[in-house]
């Protein structure tokens, strides 16, 4: 446990799983002073795979994304301004400015603000119909739409994109996805795995427009009738999704002078440029032992443990965050789990044990002869093994690597 701080205040920035997280953190390691919640959404702070996932599909409850009730934060003294954005972050006079302003003297504060999805800009983007998902609200709104959909659009083809496509046609709608990659998730997995996503999606009759992006929707009324991609095809559309991704939300932090580089800046303890000042989840650039480089990931996993890496550290924990980089995503009858983190020097080779064509599969990314992530397609129960290989940092063996009567374990050079 910490040392007992019951005089101070901290302040947390956000609505999402890193901040609840973060909270949770700080009580559980003795942090008994003022805690102090802010987030922009009127929602309880929540999870967000879900949203691309079981809720809309509609196999799951909203309420289920909910990372902890009322009580819980009642029970634990947490101050929730919900429903309120943060006007300024103030480091010099240690204040959080609200929009509504009120404003909290802190002694730490965490930044966890997430991220910011990025918006097409072609004629048409404000007719009723196109979507853009990132909250709870988006995801009721978009489920509803499908539910109704014969014909949607999806404009990318990253791990957004596929999982609304596959919810899409869980709907019942037929699906074109626009990308202009060569394949889906192309430079995140590399062209043999992307064909294998590129097979599973073909199979439950998505189709797919790669090389080619979205020039213009089109509209009747306001609301969408379809779109023109940029080899000029006109594809019908009831609905179109856009999933181009997500940038870092940095606003608060760049007004702050704070360092910012594709991220707010932090090191192994999630400290900022300012040392009162931490940052968690998507809007954190930290510094990785294991990897010896900064990274910036935008998953689930990364929110939960950064979240409560910052608020141990903020408790005056002297741990540093060091996690493998951790996602899943489920499509149909597919599910997968990716550790790791190929980064800016990309791969020498792909190892793949298991059935490829089967999609029952464990790959390899290797740099070096060394292991720098791991995905399993429907094989369980590997990602320790999987983490272990890529903290080792030592040569393997890829015979024994690809085969799968080999334990992980067993299959250094």
């Amino acid at each position: 446990m910490a040392e007992q701080t019951g005089q101070q205040t901290c302040v947390v920035i956000g609505g999402g799983l890193a901040a609840a997280k973060a909270v949770e953190a700080l009580r559980s390691e003795g942090f008994t002073g003022r805690v102090v919640l802010v987030a922009r959404e009127s929602e309880l702070p929540y999870e967000r795979p879900p949203l691309s996932k079981g809720v809309l599909l509609g196999a799951d409850d909203p309420v289920t994304v909910i990372t902890h009730d009322q009580t819980w934060y009642d029970e634990q003294r947490i101050e929730l301004r919900l429903g309120v954005a943060v006007r300024r972050l103030d480091p010099s006079a240690h204040e959080v400015v609200l929009a509504d302003g009120e404003t909290i003297r802190y002694d730490k504060a965490l930044l966890a603000t997430g991220s910011v999805v990025r918006r097409l800009d072609v004629p048409g983007v404000d007719l009723a119909g196109v979507h853009y998902l990132r909250t709870l609200t988006d995801c009721l709104t978009l489920k509803e739409t499908l539910a109704a959909a014969d014909r949607v659009v999806v404009v990318g083809a990253g791990w957004i994109g596929l999982e609304t496509a596959a919810a899409a046609r869980h709907h019942g709608a037929e699906v074109v996805v626009v990308e202009p990659q060569p394949g889906p998730l192309y430079t995140v997995l590399g062209p043999q795995m992307s064909e294998v996503f590129a097979g599973l999606h073909r199979d439950h009759g998505v189709e797919f427009r790669f090389g080619t992006s979205l020039a213009e929707i089109r509209g009747d009324g306001g609301k969408v009738t379809g779109v023109v991609t940029s080899a000029a095809e006109g594809l019908a559309a009831d609905a179109v999704i856009v999933g181009v991704g997500v940038a870092p939300d940095v606003e608060l932090a760049e007004a702050a002078g704070l360092e910012v580089d594709k991220g707010v800046l932090t090191d192994e303890r999630l400290r900022t440029s300012d040392p009162d000042v931490y940052a968690a989840g998507d809007v954190a650039r930290w510094y990785s032992p294991t990897f010896g480089r900064r990274l910036h990931v935008e998953h689930w996993a990364n929110a939960q443990d950064g979240g409560a890496a910052a608020g141990r550290a903020m408790a005056g924990a002297d741990a540093p965050y060091d996690a493998v980089p951790f996602f899943f995503s489920d499509q149909y009858d597919l599910g997968m789990e990716y550790s790791g983190d190929i980064g800016p020097d990309g791969y020498d080779d792909l190892v793949v044990r298991g059935d490829l064509s089967g999609r029952e599969f464990v790959a390899f990314w290797l740099r070096k002869g060394r292991v720098v992530a791991g995905m399993n397609v429907n094989v369980w129960d590997v990602q320790d093994a999987i983490q272990a290989l890529i903290r080792s940092g030592r040569e393997v063996d890829q015979g024994r690597l690809a085969d799968a009567g080999v334990d992980l374990d067993a299959v250094y050079a």
